[in-house]
């Protein structure tokens, strides 16, 4: 089992010194993953129209951050939770990833996602109403664009004439994992993914079987259901040490492969951590591991 960390730089702040140092300890106590999380629009709280996007602090673009934090760290995974794919253009996002993944020499773990913030869909001229049927072709076109110097492709939003990208991913391919938690997505990580990145459910009964519905259309689209990984996110903000060992213990049983230590996502059953400064975070994740270390 691996164990990643968000880094949480709406907290910390995230100039160059600070992710420097946050990353490389990190990296230093063990972490085997660092993660982060994708938006490009926040809207104003203060706006004729506030939304649920108010106020969505720090997020520094995934493919820029992590081409220095690639140079920053030296073995720790480095993985996007999620990038929204149908914000953007498929060539382009294609090759920030095949850049990223060859800068870090192949540290790269791509998780995309299709998105509920319409506001940046408007703001990118992106049309928010078919972007999951449009991942979908964008991740079989980027799957093709990864493994070939040149392609062709023709799809129903895209077209690709005897063209390619260069470099290309030093394995000719990228882990492609996916969130959400709707039919439909299960159904596009069992054709096409790597992995889930599961949050909505605590450990028990509905993880258990949703896990086991994944397991099973894998099967049935010709896999082998071993080789798609699970993922769940988890928070020093419930609990202590005691409690959390247990968790992971529940999650180890189920098959999960990767625990995201992630201590300011708020949503579904997760709780944020109260503190916010370097230094609660950096002892938070340092308490963490030490507890569940012997565990992975």
């Amino acid at each position: 089992m691996q164990l990643g960390l968000a880094l949480p730089f709406g907290d910390i702040g995230g100039d160059g010194p600070i992710v420097r140092e946050f990353c490389q300890l990190a990296e230093a106590e063990g972490y085997d993953g660092l993660t982060l999380a994708d938006h490009v629009l926040g809207g104003d709280p203060k706006g004729p129209k506030p939304t649920r996007a108010a106020g969505l602090g720090l997020f520094h673009d995934p493919f820029v951050a992590f081409g220095f934090i690639a140079a920053c760290t030296q073995r720790v995974e480095l993985s996007t939770q999620v990038l929204i794919l149908a914000q953007r253009q498929t060539a382009l996002v294609a090759k920030q990833a095949a850049s990223l993944d060859v800068l870090a020499g192949g540290r790269f773990r791509f998780g995309v996602g299709v998105g509920w913030n319409e506001l940046e869909f408007v703001g990118l001229n992106e049309n928010f109403h078919n972007r999951g049927k449009r991942s979908e072709e964008q991740v079989i076109l980027m799957k093709k664009l990864w493994a070939d110097p040149y392609i062709n492709f023709k799809g129903k939003w895209h077209t690709i004439e005897d063209s390619g990208i260069n470099p290309l991913p030093l394995k000719r391919s990228i882990p492609l994992w996916f969130g959400g938690h709707m039919d439909v997505t299960l159904d596009r990580i069992a054709k096409y993914g790597d992995g889930w990145m599961m949050l909505s459910h605590p450990p028990g009964d509905a993880a258990i079987a949703d896990f086991d519905k994944l397991r099973r259309k894998v099967e049935a689209a010709g896999r082998d259901p071993k080789s798609v990984g699970l993922e769940v996110w988890t928070s020093t903000g419930t609990g202590a040490e005691a409690e959390w060992r247990e968790e992971i213990k529940f999650w180890k049983k189920a098959g999960v492969t990767h625990v995201v230590l992630h201590n300011t996502f708020g949503g579904y059953h997760h709780k944020r951590m109260e503190g916010r400064t370097m230094a609660e975070h950096v002892e938070a994740m340092r308490r963490y591991r030490k507890a569940v270390a012997d565990l992975l």
